[in-house]
């Protein structure tokens, strides 16, 4: 084993981060003059396992990546794997992911306990979670957060949870430092990420409100890079099959142009 931030990385783990990157797509990044020199929350769609994979190998600095902590626990992985990842597959064929995600169990909680990651919970258990976040951030390191779920914003995210919000109040307690918060679109058809401008945390307004207009500035500067790029296939939150998947550029959107053209 080797030793990195005072943390023991698996051989094992390494010879899995090769393979993964030797066969998952290569992404380039625009924008890292954005990125504030102190450290900040980089916050992105998800794009099913692309976007911490990206992270993990391609996002430049420092930082910690936020995980489903289920996927940290030999007794929790296979069941969370399969809800989150494999739930809405054809009924006829979900025995087989089942399978597979007792299959993935062992990788899982190799990768993920040997990663930068910081273990993420929805119970009594987040108060770790942003107390090892505050503690990292304190370090230099940034965070990097995925924190879409199942409700659609629009074509290119899904509605954000907001409670890591809170993560700023709690850094601003500990240093007198307004967090920022940093979008990132994850672009796997093009191969690339994009960074846009920062939002700055504001510890004079209402939690409520500023996880709403936190949230609100991040899905929506996500929305407006996708929308600013090359017509490409946006990959979703949701595990759905491909020929679901949308594109950047609304169909409305397309179909109301070629009519104006034919006209």
């Amino acid at each position: 084993m080797v030793t990195v931030d005072d943390k023991k990385i698996s051989w094992i783990y390494r010879v899995l981060r090769w393979f993964v990157w030797l066969f998952s797509p290569k992404f380039k990044l625009t924008g890292a003059d954005k990125l504030p020199e102190e450290p900040c929350v980089i916050v992105g769609n998800h794009s099913q396992l692309y976007g911490p994979v990206a992270a993990e190998l391609f996002f430049p600095g420092k930082k910690y990546i936020w995980c489903a902590g289920e996927m940290m626990h030999w007794k929790e992985v296979h069941g969370y794997a399969y809800q989150d990842f494999w739930s809405k597959k054809p009924r006829a064929i979900r025995w087989f992911f089942k399978l597979m995600s007792y299959v993935l169990t062992p990788l899982s909680v190799c990768i993920f306990n040997n990663a930068h990651t910081i273990a993420v919970y929805h119970d009594t258990r987040l108060l770790s979670t942003f107390r090892d976040s505050v503690a990292k951030l304190q370090e230099g390191n940034s965070m990097v957060i995925f924190p879409e779920h199942y409700d659609e914003h629009n074509n290119i995210v899904h509605d954000f949870q907001e409670k890591f919000i809170d993560l700023a109040r709690i850094y601003y307690k500990r240093t007198g430092v307004a967090l920022k918060f940093v979008p990132l679109y994850v672009a796997p058809a093009l191969g690339q990420l994009h960074v846009g401008e920062p939002v700055a945390f504001d510890p004079a307004a209402p939690i409520a409100l500023e996880r709403r207009r936190i949230c609100d500035y991040l899905m929506d500067a996500i929305t407006d890079m996708a929308v600013a790029l090359p017509e490409h296939t946006v990959v979703p939150y949701p595990n759905i099959p491909k020929r679901c998947y949308p594109k950047n550029i609304p169909l409305e959107v397309t179909v109301n142009e070629n009519t104006s053209t034919d006209d």
